[in-house]
């Protein structure tokens, strides 16, 4: 067994077979969200779950019916399209590292071997603009989209210094979305 510390609280984690991912009802999804032992969900979380142990430091999982990037709903709304984790820490930031340690506790071994080998189709940003200071929130985002055999990815980390990031999240995502969030980023 192994045991990871998140957000202060120590967490237990078995090896779970993945149950829930893009495809999937959201009934079937919350139910896998409710057994979680990383996830579990407070009252009223169903599709949302939040927690937090200071207002610094935060962690959230989204399951959504609506294609990543600009809103969109493709097909049935009871489908989950996309999954997506999120973490705030304004003590320690957030790296890829733990980004990819979540994603590996949540959806375990087998998932985060199709992240891995997965190929980058896409970084932002492409291309740093000297001198325009204008754009300095869209410079300060960095991100990848990745396409795996099973799923797309979709990292991205808010640097507020060259050497530290706030905020990150990864999102788990159908393939046939993929063109889609690229435009959607592109833009």
């Amino acid at each position: 067994m192994r045991q990871i510390m998140m957000f202060g609280l120590g967490l237990l984690l078995l090896p779970m077979a993945v149950k829930a991912l893009p495809g999937q009802t959201s009934e079937d999804v919350a139910d896998w969200i409710k057994s979680h032992p990383v996830l579990r969900p407070g009252p009223g979380e169903r599709l949302w779950v939040r927690k937090s142990n200071t207002p610094a430091r935060r962690f959230q999982f989204q399951a959504s019916s609506l294609v990543p990037g600009r809103a969109e709903l493709r097909g049935s709304a009871n489908l989950i399209r996309s999954e997506r984790l999120h973490l705030f820490d304004l003590v320690a930031g957030v790296t890829r590292d733990r980004l990819e340690e979540l994603l590996r506790s949540i959806y375990g071994p087998a998932l985060m071997e199709d992240y891995r080998r997965a190929v980058v189709v896409f970084r932002y940003p492409q291309g740093e603009q000297r001198g325009d200071h204008r754009n300095a929130t869209v410079q300060a985002l960095r991100g990848e989209l990745r396409r795996g055999e099973q799923f797309s990815y979709w990292l991205e980390l808010v640097q507020t210094s060259p050497q530290k990031a706030i905020s990150g999240q990864i999102t788990v995502f159908a393939t046939a979305d993929l063109e889609k969030l690229q435009a959607d980023l592109s833009r």
